[in-house]
């Protein structure tokens, strides 16, 4: 099994890496589709399924979809440019993407929320079409967005074709106990064993420069959020909290009457800044998830401003060990929402951080297995309830919590010599089995929890 570090992380745009990125780019790989076919079209049509159907305004999945189908890409992602593309297709109800001809497309009429029909293999469905000067259906595919930004065809989904091969890399695990292994075969780090796979595919000076790209977004959105203010749109009026922290923080800065506690608060606000961002639309990275996007970076960022001896040398290697754990997470699990609930993103997120962290304090590989292990049993059963749909309440919050329990779980392992009860490869299987055994009511669908116990405006 091989997932990059790049498709862990993904530069993108909010709210959701799967309800927005998503959706986006499987309108980007029908229009592939689209050019390589020997039909001419005149019109398109999007029918949307599950999740995506229904909490998709609240994610911004119609934006995403028509825009997708208008030749957009998360990772280039322009707002100005977007919204003036929305405009001119609603007023026009056509699109122009590059290299099709003009082609209808009203949103009002061709985008579909289908509440009544989940597609069989994933929440997250959605059909593509494109009809001939008659509306008749000439090419059609339907598409999985299955957490993270990553999306498959339904021929992919039912092939198991959602991951790449492990071929050519010289540490390939499929799992934790394989990962250890390895580790302790070649004694290397999880982060070297990483990098080595990674320079299968890729040069040093690029893996190098994605890996100092990914920071800087992910910095850029905490800088960004530490500065905004204001009310979040979608109608729940959620303030905007991160400045008033941070301004407070470093008021208190030297002061004999701060209390002892006040580090959680600093971890709490690098990811309180992320995903307030992330839920105006800014740009962030995948973490794995839009919705845990602000877990991983305020871990990192924490590490870097607040614990003697970090050293900026040493993300690379804090970005890829939490890379590796990713992967084991979502390559024997999920890291979606709307298959595993919040569980798949949250606890995801905090068990890469904590591995994260674990490594560049020192960890050995069996720490950090543990680090990763603590982080992810402890937010077991964690279900997506978003209010209103949005990724606002709980959510925002979550992203704290999930930081600070990740900074715990990477403490304790350090404190002891890796040896621990609970294998992070049951861990795993847990989150899975649980995912399974979870109403789809408490799977990013907004039909319960706190979704449903508190008003919606």
């Amino acid at each position: 099994m091989f997932l990059s570090v790049f498709d862990m992380f993904k530069v993108g745009v909010g709210p959701s890496s799967s309800h927005t990125m998503g959706p986006m780019v499987a309108g980007a790989r029908f229009l592939d589709l689209l050019r390589a076919s020997p039909f001419h079209p005149a019109g398109l049509r999007a029918s949307l399924h599950g999740s995506l159907a229904f909490t998709g305004k609240g994610h911004a999945t119609d934006r995403a979809t028509i825009l997708g189908l208008a030749g957009f890409l998360p990772d280039s992602y322009d707002h100005d440019r977007a919204e003036a593309a929305l405009a001119a297709i609603a007023a026009t109800g056509t699109v122009t993407p590059p290299g099709l001809p003009t082609l209808a497309f009203a949103p009002e009429r061709d985008l579909v929320f289908d509440y009544d029909r989940r597609l069989p293999g994933h929440s997250n469905g959605m059909i593509l079409m494109a009809t001939d000067a008659q509306g008749d259906v000439i090419l059609q595919e339907t598409y999985y967005s299955i957490g993270g930004g990553f999306v498959v065809t339904e021929a992919e989904q039912q092939a198991g074709d959602t991951q790449k091969g492990g071929a050519g890399c010289p540490h390939p695990f499929e799992t934790a106990a394989q990962m250890l292994e390895m580790a302790r075969a070649s004694g290397k780090s999880i982060a070297q064993m990483k990098r080595a796979n990674e320079l299968a595919f890729r040069s040093t000076a690029d893996l190098d420069k994605g890996l100092g790209r990914l920071w800087q977004v992910m910095n850029d959105c905490i800088e960004r959020g530490l500065k905004g203010e204001g009310i979040l749109p979608g109608g729940l009026k959620v303030r905007r909290r991160a400045k008033a922290i941070h301004d407070a923080l470093l008021a208190e800065r030297g002061l004999n009457q701060a209390p002892p506690h006040t580090i959680n608060d600093w971890i709490s606000l690098y990811a309180l800044a992320v995903n307030e961002e992330n839920a105006v639309g800014g740009q962030v990275v995948t973490a794995p998830t839009n919705g845990a996007a602000g877990v991983l970076p305020a871990v990192l960022r924490y590490w870097l401003d607040h614990v003697p001896g970090a050293a900026p040398g040493r993300i690379g290697e804090f970005l890829l060990t939490a890379s590796a754990i990713g992967g084991l997470c979502k390559h024997n699990a999920s890291i979606s929402g709307a298959e595993g609930g919040c569980q798949a993103e949250m606890g995801s997120a905090a068990a890469m951080a904590a591995a994260g962290l674990c490594a560049v304090m020192g960890g050995t590989p069996e720490q950090v297995e543990n680090a990763a292990e603590i982080a992810l049993e402890h937010h077991l059963g964690m279900t997506c309830d978003p209010v209103k749909g949005l990724v606002q309440v709980p959510c925002i919050e979550r992203n704290a919590l999930g930081a600070i329990k990740a900074v715990s779980a990477a403490s304790l392992a350090l404190r002891g010599d890796g040896k621990h009860f609970v294998p992070l490869d049951a861990c795993i299987e847990t989150m899975r089995q649980t995912g399974l055994d979870m109403h789809e009511k408490y799977k990013e669908t907004s039909l319960g929890g706190l979704a449903v116990n508190v008003p919606n405006c």
